[in-house]
């Protein structure tokens, strides 16, 4: 349970918090500091890794592949990893992950190495985010409580897609202007940003399972993350609108080659990865001030198909601003993912906030992975443009799959909603009610 609050910061749980009241708490400060930093970091090196690989190789395929190892890891081991954020402190977590990413992507930027090697450092370096997300995603509902956490949600989710924006922006004209091993070496430096800035704002905090930690049975704790996530309906669903994202986030992964068709480089490349997360800020925006809570849970499954609807225009070949706006359009209506996320918030434990949230993160990253490996195969026999509208068409499926579902769920979820904040709806496996807060998986 969130540790309760003293002093200015303290506030009726009814109450709705200001992003001022939140950004006055240093501990939230540290922690959305080093998220930004980590993140214009992670969209750098992306971009640097992708124009890296196509420049030497020429290939669709290894291009993809490359940029799909930021997403596979987490099928390897990321729900497995994601129990040491329950079992350690959480703090040391996250500045050990940190610490450690920051040589490894060093490594890749002071060394020439061939596309094999670059390939196992890009896995190591992904695979250590996952337990430092989870952590990260565990310990913020010990910083904010009440409507202070869904505050401090909302700004993260912002938070991530605007740093992303320029991150993409940024990476493509930095990467021409510096080179590739020279945006690395910027990606290695936001890493130690990140660890310092956690060390001197964060305070120490006891391991949740310090006194079950010498067992160490990760494996069972996923499994028991796994039965609470899909035992539960309500759950099961949330987390499927999550990682209907495999579809949408297709186009990133070919963005370069896409950029190619238009005769474009770097630049055109990070204003084609730059569109989607500008569209998610703005939706998000409009989403949460100008649509009432229970609202945003009836539309979340039309906003689910409007985030594959646009992607079907690239069938057509439009010209590039035409397919800037038509993505960009696609993350408006990804903008459904922070709804998804408050109500996941609602039902989980916060004994198991780690298992949780770990999970579903990690099956986001994981579909993403796929997705893009799959499309950049795809994209060698039938072209980007064509698999980008395939990907429309198959997301706008699902989706629409999902949201059938959803309409029978939702309405134990809305009445929670008005119930207040962080009231979790009942549990349709065996008539459970979980209760407690944690940040979502996005």
């Amino acid at each position: 349970m969130a540790v309760r609050q003293t002093g200015r910061h303290r506030r009726p749980a009814e109450e709705q918090a200001t992003y001022r009241e939140v950004f006055a708490i240093g501990e939230f400060r540290a922690l959305w500091s080093a998220q930004a930093l980590s993140y214009i970091g992670d969209q750098l090196a992306q971009v640097a890794l992708a124009v890296l690989v196509y420049d030497h190789t020429r290939s669709t395929l290894l291009t993809a592949l490359v940029y799909a190892l930021t997403y596979i890891p987490p099928i390897v081991g990321g729900p497995v990893l994601s129990g040491l954020a329950d079992l350690f402190p959480r703090r040391t977590v996250m500045i050990i992950c940190d610490v450690l990413r920051a040589a490894l992507v060093a490594v890749m930027a002071v060394v020439a190495m061939p596309v094999g090697a670059l390939s196992a450092l890009v896995f190591l370096v992904v695979l250590l985010g996952t337990p430092f997300s989870a952590a990260r995603a565990a310990v913020m509902p010990d910083v904010l409580e009440g409507d202070r956490y869904v505050a401090g949600s909302a700004i993260a989710n912002i938070t991530h897609q605007v740093t992303q924006v320029v991150g993409f922006l940024a990476g493509g004209a930095v990467v021409a202007v510096v080179g590739t091993y020279e945006a690395l070496a910027l990606d290695a430096l936001t890493f130690g940003a990140s660890a310092v800035i956690l060390i001197g704002g964060l305070r120490r905090r006891a391991a949740p399972h310090r006194g079950e930690r010498e067992s160490l049975n990760l494996l069972r704790g996923t499994r028991d993350g796994a039965r609470l996530v899909f035992g539960d309906p309500v759950l099961r669903s949330l987390v499927l609108f999550a990682w209907l994202c495999a579809f949408y986030v297709i186009p990133e992964g070919l963005a370069v080659p896409y950029a190619a068709t238009f005769g474009g480089g770097a630049v055109t490349a990070g204003l084609l990865l730059a569109a989607m997360p500008t569209g998610m800020v703005v939706g998000s925006l409009l989403f949460s001030r100008f649509v009432r809570p229970a609202n945003r849970l009836h539309a979340m499954g039309w906003m689910s198909m409007l985030a594959c609807l646009p992607l079907v225009g690239a069938g057509v070949h439009p010209p590039l601003w035409w397919v800037v706006a038509l993505w960009a359009l696609s993350g408006v209506g990804s903008a459904y993912q922070l709804v998804a996320n408050t109500a996941f918030v609602a039902a989980v434990p916060a004994s198991g906030r780690g298992q949780a949230f770990g999970l579903a993160q990690s099956g986001i990253l994981a579909g993403q992975g796929v997705g893009i490996l799959v499309g950049g195969a795809a994209a060698q026999v039938l072209g980007p443009e064509t698999v980008v509208a395939l990907a429309g068409v198959l997301g706008l499926s699902a989706a629409a799959m999902l949201t059938l579902g959803w309409n029978q769920v939702r309405g134990g979820v809305i009445a929670g909603t008005r119930a207040g904040p962080f009231a979790a709806p009942s549990s349709g496996a065996g008539g459970e009610e979980l209760s407690g807060v944690g940040r979502p998986a996005s």
